[in-house]
């Protein structure tokens, strides 16, 4: 049984996630608070967690069966429960990258499985759409639901 079978996607509280969270990428991208990959967000984690106020994996279907990629996010999901990071799955790569467009001409494709958006170590940067994620994930969690799911839809 997949996430998606688990949890639908086609909730109004699914899509209301879903659309907040493309409105906290966007803007950490512009104000260049994204960390994007697996091993590049591993290591602000090591040196700066308490920057970090989400933490993205994104993962379809096919993506299901990498043995690496699950012990990555096993280890990033206990990591960001320790020390008190939101963590969202994600499905939806196609849309994740539309949603942070391409890479720069001649750059290596982008590893968008693991996201994270940091924030200053002021209170400057406040995000309606980080609030609503991060009410999602404290919500989700009081369910006992750990790392809660989301589906980026299509547009």
């Amino acid at each position: 049984m997949t996430l998606e079978e688990l949890v639908p996607c086609d909730s109004s509280k699914m899509q209301a996630v879903s659309e907040a969270v493309e409105r906290v990428l966007v803007a950490a991208q512009r104000q260049d608070r994204l960390t994007v990959g697996v091993y590049e967000s591993a290591k602000l984690m090591n040196v700066d967690p308490d920057s970090v106020v989400l933490c993205l994996l994104a993962a379809d279907e096919e993506d299901e069966g990498d043995i690496a990629l699950q012990i990555h996010f096993t280890l990033i999901q206990a990591f960001c429960c320790d020390n008190d990071i939101h963590i969202l799955r994600v499905s939806g790569m196609q849309r994740l990258a539309a949603i942070l467009g391409e890479p720069e001409a001649g750059a290596e494709p982008r590893d968008l499985h693991c996201l994270l958006v940091t924030n200053p170590h002021t209170d400057a940067w406040k995000s309606q759409g980080l609030a609503e994620v991060a009410s999602y994930c404290a919500e989700s969690r009081d369910k006992n639901q750990w790392v809660p799911y989301v589906c980026l839809q299509e547009r």
